[in-house]
């Protein structure tokens, strides 16, 4: 049975992706700050055996440190890096920019997911899928950009894409995959109720792209729909 561990899995996209991989019978280890507090995600592991629950901030680099030892020898087929902030608002744009929070947007959105792929890395050389996702956004494409904004939260998701660009390269002589992967504008809390696309819609595209995966795309950029994005 193939196991993922998903960050930021109490709510949104994370929360969908949990549901989904338990029904598909995976093995699904569930990461957020407070399991106890999570108690939707606590009702779903109590219908679905599968998923167990995992404290982790991922902003801690301890925290992740000590989630891998606590893990053991178990193998991760599937590394998913879901867990993420948009950071930016009206009274944070250019003129008046609070840099902390920039840097905390960063620690989360792009070093999170290069600490917690260097961490568990013997974990997923164990196991067969040996993939890496992290969920971006086309936000942080170069070439898309024509509306400028969102300083924090586009330069931390092209700051994700450069480097899981790089690890897909520094990791591929070890069969290991870096999937980058766009969910589209989703109906969560970040994406808001205006958004096309539902989360079921989402997770069940994305889950669809991994499932294909082969080492020749590692280090792409795809959307949920399968289709190649612009950096």
């Amino acid at each position: 049975m193939s196991t993922v561990l998903i960050t930021g899995a109490n709510r949104g996209l994370g929360f969908e992706f949990c549901h989904q991989y338990a029904a598909a019978g995976w093995n699904v280890l569930a990461c957020c700050r407070r399991p106890q507090a999570a108690k939707n995600l606590e009702a779903l592991a109590v219908r679905q055996p599968g998923i167990s629950l995992h404290a982790l901030d991922v902003a801690d680099h301890r925290q992740i440190e000590r989630l891998a030892g606590e893990l053991g020898g178990r193998a991760i087929d599937v590394l998913l890096n879901n867990a993420g902030v948009y950071g930016d608002s009206k009274p944070n744009a250019f003129g008046s920019i609070d840099y902390d929070r920039w840097l905390e947007v960063f620690r989360i959105n792009t070093l999170a997911p290069v600490k917690l792929a260097e961490t568990l890395l013997p974990h997923i050389m164990r196991s067969q899928r040996k993939l890496i996702v992290a969920i971006t956004s086309l936000m942080g494409s170069m070439t898309d950009n024509s509306s400028g904004g969102a300083i924090l939260y586009r330069s931390s998701k092209a700051a994700l894409n450069a480097a899981m660009k790089s690890l897909a390269i520094d990791l591929r002589g070890r069969g290991v995959g870096v999937l980058i992967l766009h969910p589209g504008w989703v109906k969560t809390d970040m994406g808001g109720t205006n958004a096309p696309t539902s989360p079921e819609e989402s997770i069940a595209g994305m889950r669809r792209v991994i499932d294909q995966f082969t080492l020749e795309a590692s280090g792409r950029f795809f959307n949920f729909k399968g289709q190649e994005q612009p950096w």
